[in-house]
């Protein structure tokens, strides 16, 4: 049950030339290809990186080859190191507060001194609005106050009418 073959029937021929057109593919390239800026630029870019992963590369090898070399002079000596260290670490911290502290008080007395001058400050509208608010509730405070004082007063005296 062989299948008999036409002899009368070709098969379809294959293309010779690549599957595309090769001008219009070349004009692609060209189009997208990068100008010379972009190419110096790229070089650059190239370059540096290049340069700058060699030396952290380096750093790297330093470290650790002095951590080998240091380490057993270091444990042997950090009884002295680690309380020295301690001792650098809180007067450094301290000085830095105590800058940082001054710095914060002498920003403030500025501030004070620029708002009492009537130069307004940033933030002054606001210290304002506060005071206002402070001065409108104490006075609500003090009308309540004689209001229920009196009231209090004529609540005693119904209790205690000798009183």
């Amino acid at each position: 049950m062989a299948e008999v073959r036409n002899p009368n029937h070709q098969r379809p021929t294959r293309p010779v030339g690549p599957p595309f057109n090769t001008n219009s593919f070349l004009r692609k390239l060209q189009a997208h290809a990068p100008n010379s800026t972009q190419l110096i630029g790229f070089l650059t870019l190239f370059i540096s990186g290049s340069i700058l992963l060699f030396l952290t590369g380096l750093t790297v090898t330093a470290t650790i080859l002095g951590l080998i070399f240091f380490a057993p002079l270091l444990i042997l000596s950090s009884p002295i190191w680690v309380p020295i260290g301690v001792i650098l670490f809180i007067v450094v911290a301290g000085f830095l507060s105590f800058c940082g502290f001054g710095v914060a008080v002498l920003a403030g007395l500025s501030w004070i001194y620029r708002y009492f001058r009537g130069m307004h400050p940033p933030g002054s509208e606001r210290v304002d609005y506060a005071r206002s608010r402070i001065y409108d509730t104490a006075s609500h405070v003090k009308d309540y106050a004689r209001e229920y004082g009196g009231y209090l007063q004529s609540k005693v005296k119904d209790a205690a009418p000798g009183a």
